[in-house]
């Protein structure tokens, strides 16, 4: 392994003691391709098993935490009948020393039926509109996030990421776009917080309850939106001055590209992960992310302020990216993809067929 890229393979220890053997993060996928009602299928346990091997942790396509709300071949942590499928793909992400993250979510507004949010406003001029949760069934879904972390508990997981980001429903209730509510869940940026706050303590008391003290919680966000009135990045270093204060191991940063400039709300001579690491310095972790695709590529984003680095569509495209880059054969990392290479890179039907949507074939 070449000298310069020795930062991306030294251990890693969160506060709670918990270990990772490298700086490296196979971040989430939607893969679509669990079976009907979430459970977990021998395809996407061959795909994980690809490419984990290396990696330092895992975290898993976004899983349901409600029945109904979820889309075609999502995987789901919503009933105990589902601990079993949970319980083979822990298995499978920490076969080789990897931590296991089991990601949760609820689409909100994005679903595709029984669409609800903070507030009745649909994603696009084109998507029905959404229903207003009322406080009783606020209090059900942050009760339904514990009870599904308590299923990967028992499933064998070392942690939880809640995705609070990308326009799904944690997401939606901070967001001004979303949220105009005006009670305890809406109309100041303290109170958009409440719910993900509710939430994060919500599963770090099933944790403990459960006697996981270290169990591992981490929150992943979107730094800004493109609508008006949307989340600028004023507001999420705001939210991310609370969050670091929070019962949280890690942030992880949701970006197109780790280089990223701010929209506005802030210095835009900076990028916004300097800005996210300004704030929160060395009290939490970042997992920073976005066109990681080449080694040099992963040191860069080190440097930005990311304590660790998602690699996704470099892992889908090459599953021995580590094992090249510690074998000094960076050199020989597919940086693209073929309509030929389905099979040789294990990579799930449904999944494929939705290649497309995030990386251009090169035949």
């Amino acid at each position: 392994m070449k000298k310069q890229y020795a930062s991306l393979f030294t251990p890693f220890t969160f506060k709670n003691g918990i270990q990772l053997k490298n700086r490296i993060i196979m971040p989430p996928m939607g893969h679509s391709s669990s079976l009907p009602g979430g459970l977990i299928s021998d395809d996407e346990l061959v795909y994980y098993a690809a490419r984990t091997t290396d990696v330092g942790m895992a975290i898993t396509s976004a899983t349901t935490i409600q029945p109904g709300t979820g889309f075609p071949g999502i995987p789901g942590a919503e009933h105990d009948d589902q601990i079993p499928g949970l319980t083979r793909l822990a298995a499978t992400l920490k076969k080789h020393g990897a931590k296991a993250i089991l990601q949760l979510f609820h689409p909100g507004a994005k679903g595709i039926e029984r669409t609800v949010s903070a507030s009745a406003v649909a994603p696009n001029p084109d998507a029905p509109v959404p229903r207003a949760l009322s406080e009783q069934e606020i209090q059900e879904l942050i009760h339904a996030f514990g009870q599904a972390a308590r299923r990967a508990i028992e499933a064998g997981f070392d942690g939880v990421e809640i995705h609070g980001a990308n326009g799904f429903l944690v997401h939606q209730f901070f967001s001004p776009y979303y949220n105009r509510r005006n009670d305890s869940w809406g109309g100041t940026l303290e109170k958009r917080m409440r719910f993900p706050l509710q939430i994060i303590e919500e599963i770090r008391r099933v944790a403990e309850s459960c006697h996981q003290p270290s169990f591992i919680i981490g929150y992943k966000f979107s730094p800004e939106e493109p609508e008006t009135p949307g989340i600028t990045m004023d507001q999420t270093l705001s939210f991310v001055n609370v969050l670091q204060k929070q019962a949280l191991d890690y942030l992880h940063v949701s970006l197109v590209d780790f280089r990223s400039l701010p929209r506005r709300g802030a210095d835009r001579s900076r990028t916004r992960m300097e800005l996210i690491k300004e704030t929160v310095q060395d009290r939490i972790p970042l997992i920073g992310a976005g066109q990681v695709r080449i080694p040099e590529d992963a040191v860069q984003a080190l440097k930005t302020g990311a304590d660790l680095i998602g690699i996704g569509r470099g892992l889908l495209m090459d599953p021995e990216w580590l094992q090249k880059v510690q074998a000094g054969k960076e050199a020989d990392i597919q940086t693209t993809l073929s309509r030929h290479d389905q099979r040789k890179l294990v990579i799930p039907d449904a999944f494929w067929e939705n290649i497309p949507m995030y990386i251009d074939f090169n035949d």
